[in-house]
């Protein structure tokens, strides 16, 4: 079998999952997941398996365990309706089989020169911030304290900044810069999501402020490590944060 193949055969079977998690009584859903994440790393080292070596075991695949992970939890908040949930698991086939896909050109790419990498780098970008927004917006759905908010969404910013990163430069090891940068990162977003956790926004609007900050914190490291980053690039960055900061500010229900 070749190896299109098999992470389309891996697409197909975690969103059979997704679609099995859901069927599940309440009361077992959480162990559920538990069980898909392990699916999930099970399924993308067997389809990826000839080109993983070193720390590719655990940096390309973040995202296939994460992604998955992320929709079956956001899957819970959805309505009932048979279409939206329809939609939801179609849009979710497309998106594993286009990050394993990615993943792989990030493990090929760490051997030999590949022309699809700054396609794999725009993709995986994106399916981070995606996956970002899904666990948040769930976190924050399970109206918590505002420590166990910054601490989770904290917890939860590391392994997504370490792969994003790392991706860059595709390094054989986690480089001080990747670990640092993944640190400041996870630090970053853990007070900001303690600071919006007192403000008087609605959970998406909560969800979307932290994933721009991610973006933007993710943005300038990528930047940074890639040697591009320059003045006018670092205030393009620093713009977009401060427009959504306003923004969400007078978004707030202040009374």
């Amino acid at each position: 079998m070749t190896k299109r193949r098999k992470l389309g055969l891996v697409a197909i079977l975690l969103t059979l999952g997704i679609l099995g998690v859901q069927s599940v009584e309440v009361e077992s859903r959480y162990q559920a997941i538990g069980l898909l994440s392990g699916a999930a790393y099970a399924l993308s080292v067997w389809a990826m398996l000839e080109d993983l070596k070193g720390i590719e075991w655990l940096t390309t695949l973040i995202l296939p365990v994460l992604y998955p992970v992320s929709v079956a939890l956001f899957y819970f908040l959805l309505p009932g309706r048979i279409l939206t949930q329809l939609l939801i698991v179609t849009l979710f086939g497309l998106g594993m089989y286009a990050l394993l896909l990615t993943e792989n050109i990030f493990n090929v790419a760490s051997i030999r020169t590949i022309q699809l990498l700054r396609a794999a780098h725009a993709v995986g970008f994106l399916l981070t911030l995606l996956v970002a927004f899904f666990l948040w917006d769930t976190i924050f759905s399970f109206r918590l304290s505002p420590w166990w908010n910054a601490l989770l969404v904290g917890v939860t910013a590391w392994p997504l900044a370490v792969q994003t990163l790392w991706s860059v430069n595709l390094e054989e090891k986690l480089t001080p810069p990747v670990i640092w940068g993944s640190v400041v990162v996870s630090w970053g977003l853990f007070a900001l999501s303690l600071m919006i956790s007192f403000w008087p926004v609605t959970i998406t609007v909560a969800s979307l402020f932290l994933v721009t900050a991610l973006y933007v914190s993710l943005g300038i490291g990528q930047q940074h490590l890639s040697g591009r980053l320059f003045k006018k690039t670092l205030s393009e960055y620093l713009w977009v944060g401060i427009i959504v900061l306003v923004t969400v500010f007078f978004l707030s229900r202040w009374g």
